[in-house]
């Protein structure tokens, strides 16, 4: 089956669902979304904020970034626009989206539709954030503790439980530990196989699930990690000289999503009522870089900030010489993020690989 066939197909089955969603919405009062909150974990693929209260280099608070998002205000999001969890929170009947943690508005009854926990630069491997000055997935999981206590205290123990319970968790990491840390720090890549270590991510993935499920989750859902070798700054640092992906990260990424699927296989087999789904979002943007033409993109090598080759963070802001017009006609918004077009053709997919979390 080509690309174009499979698109056909997955816009089938993305139309079916969202009668779905409609016919659910209807029954539940048309005011519902379908279920009771979204709890997000992660890096900058889905950060929302948070690391706008911290000291560190990994922000994206500041103009360009948020540019074609609502009211066009950078809010800490590493894109022009919406991530795919806000697709995927909007795909989910949710009107508002999951928080930040450490802002101002994660309080009162907005923590009862969610919270976002996600910052950008941390990964599976705990010293990844600790390089960047970052919130760890282990710390991020402390904060998701004092949100089960305030949530309690605002909605009472029963309601709160239904919440915990009922509730669908995001988890995308990996990609920094990666590209931010492995392949740029000697004291891992002289040390570890890229597959040694990605059996050192998987491990932590592990721990990290089964903790969620012993704090009361039972709906989650797991991202694969991208083709990295893929990302302008990849090709950029470590492509030698090459226009083309670099296969070799990619190989690495396809290791990893293996060895994620099992893992969550094993996962479900053990811990009983465990509803786990890997999201794949590996094939979607590898289509969109090898066939950006079928879905309407006419650039996947370079970015559209600045140089479109490296630029993240601060090195992507408002005096970058070079940034695009038209950010949806680029695969990629900087050097490690996609556009809030591709990532709306991501959250497509997603939706069609994680109804099993709703139904």
């Amino acid at each position: 089956m080509g690309i174009v066939e499979a698109s056909y197909l997955k816009l089938d089955l993305l139309f079916v669902l969202i009668f779905f969603i409609l016919v659910s919405s209807t029954l539940k009062g048309n005011s519902q979304p379908l279920v009771p909150a979204l709890f997000i974990f992660g890096d900058s693929v889905v950060d929302v904020g948070n690391n706008n209260h911290l000291e560190t280099v990994v922000k994206s608070n500041f103009p360009p970034y948020g540019r074609d998002f609502v009211k066009r205000h950078a809010t800490g999001r590493f894109c022009n626009g919406k991530l795919a969890s806000d697709f995927t929170g909007e795909n989910l009947g949710f009107t508002t989206y999951p928080p930040a943690i450490l802002s101002k508005q994660a309080h009162g009854k907005n923590l009862l539709l969610g919270a976002n926990f996600a910052s950008g630069g941390s990964g599976y491997y705990e010293t990844t954030a600790e390089l960047y000055n970052t919130i760890s997935l282990s710390k991020q999981l402390g904060h998701y503790k004092e949100y089960q206590k305030k949530i309690v205290g605002i909605a009472g123990q029963a309601n709160a439980t239904s919440i915990i319970t009922g509730s669908i968790y995001l988890i995308s990491s990996g990609s920094s530990d990666f590209v931010q840390n492995y392949y740029v720090n000697p004291l891992l890549y002289e040390v570890y196989t890229p597959h040694q270590f990605s059996d050192i991510l998987i491990e932590a993935y592990s721990d990290f699930v089964q903790e969620l499920y012993r704090l009361g989750a039972r709906k989650i859902g797991v991202s694969t990690l991208p083709p990295i070798g893929c990302l302008p700054a990849s090709i950029t640092l470590f492509g030698e000289d090459s226009n083309e992906c670099v296969t070799k990260m990619n190989s690495v990424a396809e290791y990893f999503n293996k060895k994620l699927n099992a893992t969550s296989l094993t996962l479900k087999s053990k811990l009983s009522g465990l509803n786990l789904v890997v999201l794949d979002i590996y094939h979607p943007l590898f289509d969109l870089v090898n066939k950006p033409g079928d879905f309407g993109f006419f650039e996947a090598r370079k970015a559209c900030c600045g140089t479109g080759l490296v630029e993240t963070s601060f090195l992507c802001n408002k005096e970058s010489p070079g940034t695009c017009k038209n950010a949806s006609e680029y695969v990629f918004w900087d050097g490690f993020h996609p556009s809030e077009a591709a990532n709306k053709i991501i959250s497509d997919d997603l939706l069609v690989d994680g109804i099993s979390l709703v139904s």
